[in-house]
């Protein structure tokens, strides 16, 4: 499989009045196209810095970042946000919805940006919905919605532009068991149709579902485990 994410020698500090506070320090990891990752740690331990800085949220200190063969640091901000919205699809544990649309607005929003005439917006968010198995929730709120439904609105909206990549963080954070496996098995699928999903997790029974689990600690990588499919979703040890 060929690269799809480098990151070389990566190092963050953020200035905290007179301190400096090292985010990362020196991380390097590649990630091969159409991997499914678990990306474990303690809080404080870098994980969520490096997921932004692979989405194009934020730039390392210093360090490189390449995102298929492209040196990120070279871009400008419109570049960044088009990456963004083409390459990048976004999960979060707290769904961000935006109350006051619908279902089926929230998914459209990324094809808003991206300039999609309405008629073929309505048609495409639908679609993404059907898949998720929420036909017949177009017209609802969030509020009308179970937590396991939001989150596979928000799936449905990081899916609607095609990106190459998913970037996935507590995505299960909120839910309950059953439900959290419900998602599980959603981002399973999407791997299997080649899509890379990198998701930060603090849950080991969540984790194992990944192929490569990757944990951090003081803002550098501590250690990898790759695991063969008999290995999926059997026990991780704990961080």
């Amino acid at each position: 499989m060929e690269d799809i994410i480098v990151v070389e020698n990566l190092h963050k500090v953020y200035k905290m009045g007179d301190v400096d506070v090292h985010a990362l320090r020196g991380v390097t990891l590649t990630i091969k196209k159409g991997e499914f990752i678990s990306v474990m740690g303690p809080s404080g331990s870098g994980k969520s810095t490096l997921m932004n800085i692979i989405g194009c949220l934020d730039k390392p200190t210093s360090g490189r970042y390449f995102l298929e063969e492209n040196d990120i640091s070279l871009l400008d901000k419109d570049e960044l946000a088009d990456i963004r919205n083409k390459k990048i699809g976004f999960v979060f544990q707290n769904f961000n919805l935006l109350p006051r649309s619908t279902a089926i607005e929230n998914v459209e929003l990324p094809l808003i940006y991206d300039g999609i005439p309405s008629d073929k917006r309505y048609r495409l968010a639908k679609e993404a919905l059907f898949m998720l198995g929420l036909e017949g929730r177009e017209k609802h709120y969030p509020t009308q919605l179970s937590g396991g439904q939001q989150q596979r609105v928000a799936i449905a909206r990081a899916i609607i532009n095609k990106p190459s990549i998913i970037l996935a963080d507590e995505p299960t954070g909120n839910l309950d068991t059953n439900t959290s496996t419900e998602i599980m098995e959603i981002f399973r699928r999407l791997n299997k149709e080649g899509k890379t999903i990198i998701m930060i997790t603090h849950e080991t029974d969540i984790a194992a579902f990944a192929e490569r689990i990757v944990v951090f600690r003081d803002g550098k990588v501590m250690k990898e485990e790759w695991r063969s499919k008999e290995k999926l979703n059997e026990p991780v040890s704990r961080v």
